[in-house]
């Protein structure tokens, strides 16, 4: 009796030390667990088939709150606090509970990304596997980072709350002028009408003014040979013929492709037209961003960081570009080819359902080229594998700058924008770029490297 007595007790002793190990095991979080949730969330924004600028908004807010978060515990990066448009500092955590900074970010930006999306369960499903692992590693340090990670959570939502993305929502649909000579018209196949043209009016994170970088005009329309718009219409026209010539081998073709990142696509087969999905040029933006943390071996803070600063610079460039596009209202190259050239012409790409000028994809290659070079250097080489799942190769790239270069261009090959759209907003988004890296102060070990 007496050995079964010591056995037992042996047991719960060996039970009982099990169970406070366990406790007291420290929840690791690394830069995977980020950039796996980042993918997560571009996938249901794909399922979502969300507008450009509208992605650009969801990816940038889950990531200024996770970074917020870190500022508090890595002295390296200084709070954004006073830096963006009307953020206030966010609550400080009890210092006598257990809060694993790391977990309590990324658990704010689970949360945050999953109110700003429409398929929530996909995001529920995931989060709540994550947080059965955690949970069962330790559950006070769990709880407590959980705990703070939602009061930063309703402090974030709040700010979100106040930068007019609801009040746009009921605003008039934008009106089509066709009496008007170069203004806008619905292109094939679905004729959608011209999507977020007040999105201007949504609050900047970096910018004083949607305008603050209104570009020069448009060339001039008219359809009158020799003139500069009738030049830029018929080289869109003539650079698809020679594509045509060149057939699948095209390098222009293949350059095209891989930048479409068009969500609103539709196809027709009979009386059906169905949408294909893709990602946003927000979205293959981020997943560079993912590319070269990996390659730099960032950690979770620095690698928090860059997507911060690229996720800011692509929103305040789609609002700087939209602002433009719904000013100059201009005319789409199919339009005017189908019109006047040719009317069986068509694009290498679908034409987004929104004005021309300028080109929105460039406005936000330029910007983001130049706040990831911010951080990692100018000439950072990588390989671009975002577009892997949509069964296209690996693209590879000697800078930032030379992507967003090749990424502007891309919309001349692909047949949506005139080369002045192209140029004009390229510079704009880079000049839009300086500004954010200028105005923000981020990471505190630059001004050491100054100072020595």
């Amino acid at each position: 009796m007496m050995k079964r007595k010591s056995i037992f007790l042996l047991l719960a002793t060996i039970l009982i030390a099990i169970s406070c190990n366990k406790e007291n095991k420290h929840i690791e979080i690394t830069e995977v667990n980020l950039h796996q949730v980042i993918d997560r969330v571009s996938d249901v924004m794909v399922h979502d088939i969300f507008s450009p600028p509208v992605a650009s908004r969801i990816f940038a807010y889950p990531n200024i709150a996770a970074y917020e978060i870190i500022s508090i515990k890595n002295p390296q990066y200084k709070s954004l606090s006073g830096q963006l448009t009307d953020l206030k500092p966010i609550p400080k955590p009890n210092p006598e509970k257990p809060v694993n900074f790391r977990l309590a970010a990324l658990i704010a930006h689970i949360e945050i990304s999953k109110s700003l999306i429409f398929s929530e369960e996909r995001i529920e499903v995931y989060r709540d596997s994550l947080y059965k692992i955690w949970k069962s590693t330790n559950e006070e340090e769990f709880d407590a980072s959980k705990i703070y990670a939602m009061q930063v959570t309703e402090h974030i939502k709040s700010w979100i709350n106040k930068d007019n993305y609801k009040e746009t929502r009921t605003m008039p649909k934008f009106t089509v002028k066709s009496d008007e000579p170069g203004r806008w018209q619905p292109t094939p196949p679905s004729y959608m009408d011209g999507i977020e043209p007040h999105w201007n009016k949504i609050r900047p994170f970096v910018l004083k003014t949607a305008d603050q970088f209104k570009p020069i005009p448009p060339p001039e329309f008219s359809m009158e040979e020799g003139s500069q718009f009738h030049k830029e219409l018929m080289e869109v026209y003539n650079v698809k013929m020679g594509m045509n010539e060149k057939g699948d081998d095209s390098e222009e073709l293949a350059i095209a492709q891989f930048w479409d990142c068009n969500p609103y696509v539709t196809v027709t087969r009979g009386h059906l037209m169905f949408a294909t999905k893709k990602i946003t040029p927000g979205a293959h933006w981020m997943g560079i961003t993912k590319i070269v943390c990996i390659k730099d071996n960032a950690d979770f803070d620095r690698a928090v960081y860059a997507y911060t600063k690229t996720s800011i610079a692509i929103a305040d460039g789609f609002i700087s570009s939209f602002d433009e596009k719904y000013r100059s209202n201009l005319i789409r190259p199919e339009t005017l080819i189908n019109k006047y050239i040719d009317e069986n012409w068509k694009p290498v790409l679908q034409t987004p359902p929104f004005p021309e000028y300028t080109s929105a994809h460039s406005v936000v290659s330029g910007a983001a080229a130049i706040a990831l070079a911010d951080v990692f250097g100018d000439n950072f080489s990588f390989k671009d594998d975002t577009e892997i799942s949509y069964g296209l190769p690996i693209r590879s790239f000697n800078s930032f700058d030379e992507a967003s270069a090749e990424a502007a261009i891309s919309r001349l090959y692909g047949g949506i924008h005139y080369r002045t759209a192209i140029e004009v907003g390229l510079d704009q988004g880079q000049k839009l770029g300086d500004y954010v890296i200028e105005s923000l102060e981020m990471d505190l070990s630059k001004n050491k490297l100054v100072k020595n």
